[in-house]
């Protein structure tokens, strides 16, 4: 089983997230499942969503404390909260940010962590360029999905083409897939580790 966590604020489109992730790994005939984990938060306020996906059915119903996989939609959570707690140890990290991972005060971290398996993306900015609205969901599942290999372009395409119609739809796929670009020129061989 392939575990999510994505870490973001109340507003940016995590439980969407989450949700377009599920969508796109059912749509490729995985098992998959996505919830939310946050109380009476208010707008701003840091949330999380999980996202499990298996070739099997999934029973597990609790949060995802082993995460295969980090998505992490709002930097400034970075030093606020251990985000990386219980991370696999050669776990996927993707963080929405236009700053090097050293300018994010990373570099501790990435004395012990394959630095092949993480990716910086600047998500909100591809999402203004393309939708009009700082809101970097779809971006960084085309990010996900380009450091991953987990899930293929056309599923997510057709995951954000369920949650969303018409011309949204299309700026969030034209976002999707600048971010799985920009990512994919950044592995080793263009290909995920």
């Amino acid at each position: 089983m392939f575990q999510v966590r994505i870490h973001g604020r109340g507003g940016q489109g995590v439980v969407t997230a989450a949700e377009m992730l599920s969508i796109a790994a059912f749509v490729e005939g995985k098992h998959s499942q996505a919830f939310p984990s946050f109380g009476s938060e208010r707008m701003g306020a840091p949330v999380m969503a999980f996202c499990r996906i298996d070739d099997k059915e999934i029973r597990l119903r609790e949060p995802v404390l082993t995460p295969d996989a980090l998505i992490i939609q709002d930097p400034g959570l970075l030093h606020q909260v251990n985000l990386f707690e219980g991370l696999a140890e050669r776990g996927y990290i993707l963080i929405n940010s236009n700053h090097s991972l050293s300018e994010l005060g990373l570099d501790t971290f990435l004395q012990t962590h394959p630095g092949e398996r993480i990716s910086v993306i600047p998500a909100s900015e591809l999402a203004l360029k393309y939708i009009g609205r700082p809101l970097p969901n779809a971006a960084l599942l085309g990010g996900f999905a380009a450091l991953t290999g987990l899930i293929q372009m056309e599923a997510l395409q057709a995951a954000i083409r369920q949650k969303f119609s018409g011309k949204i739809a299309e700026q969030n796929i034209a976002a999707a897939q600048a971010a799985f670009a920009q990512v994919q020129a950044t592995l080793p061989g263009g290909k995920p580790c």
